[in-house]
């Protein structure tokens, strides 16, 4: 039996223990799950509970549930990478340099140009947030705060002084997809913690309004690490 914690919403255990389970490539894609009689004794609950649950798994987009099909694994270019919860299994079963490539690249779509309207708009609560964030990082590296935090921060930053509402919706998930890619890269770097003289090098074009310098700024620090990706993707090819 599987077992859940009393007091908790069950729905969403139940939801979470299949869901990373089907990352973790317990079940095969295009594989037929157990049956609800089956999960119902797995883990000793009421049909309606695994009906919700196979409900949040199919939004989630990891599986497809079909009359006289059955509730089947899908695909992962079908699931939500979008959902926090997707995001969160796939990151702590298997993180992967393709992963953080397309992750990269993901970033280099948005970063640059939230940075560019984080110039236009001004946002003088943006840009001080941006500037806190930025003096995180500088007490990161005399080791008085936490440097991922502040990296993370500071990111998160830009994206809220956009002022663009599809920028800041994507908060969330940038932080969650950050907290992995980020100990990823500085691995790849052999450092311990991100600059934080490139980082003001982007806060300070910000602050005079310079958009377009301050986007370039960006693009470099995420086609760095784009650089570091693809040379240990090739690295790893070439050991075979």
């Amino acid at each position: 039996m599987t077992k859940l914690e009393a007091g908790r919403n069950l729905t969403y255990q139940v939801t979470y223990q299949l869901g990373a389970a089907i990352v973790r490539g317990e079940y095969g894609i295009n594989q037929p799950l157990p049956t609800e009689a089956a999960l119902c004794q797995a883990f000793n609950i009421s049909r309606s509970v695994i009906r919700e649950a196979v409900k949040m798994l199919t939004a989630k987009g990891l599986i497809s549930s079909r009359p006289r099909q059955g509730i089947r694994v899908q695909p992962n270019n079908r699931w939500n990478m979008f959902d926090e919860d997707v995001l969160a299994w796939v990151l702590s079963s298997r993180p992967s340099l393709e992963l953080l490539r397309e992750f990269t690249e993901l970033r280099l779509g948005i970063e640059p140009e939230a940075t560019i309207l984080a110039a236009r708009k001004q946002n003088r609560e943006g840009i001080a947030d941006i500037e806190k964030a930025l003096r995180r990082m500088a007490l990161a590296e005399r080791g008085q705060d936490d440097p991922l935090e502040a990296d993370i921060a500071f990111h998160t930053a830009i994206l809220l002084a956009s002022e663009n509402r599809f920028f800041i919706q994507l908060r969330n998930f940038i932080q969650t997809a950050l907290r992995s890619s980020i100990a990823y890269t500085n691995q790849l770097k052999g450092v311990d913690m991100a600059s934080e003289a490139e980082h003001r090098v982007v806060y300070e074009e910000i602050l005079a309004g310079r958009g377009d310098v301050a986007r370039e700024a960006m693009v470099s620090m995420l086609e760095e690490v784009l650089h570091l990706t693809d040379e240990a993707l090739a690295a790893r090819e070439r050991a075979g």
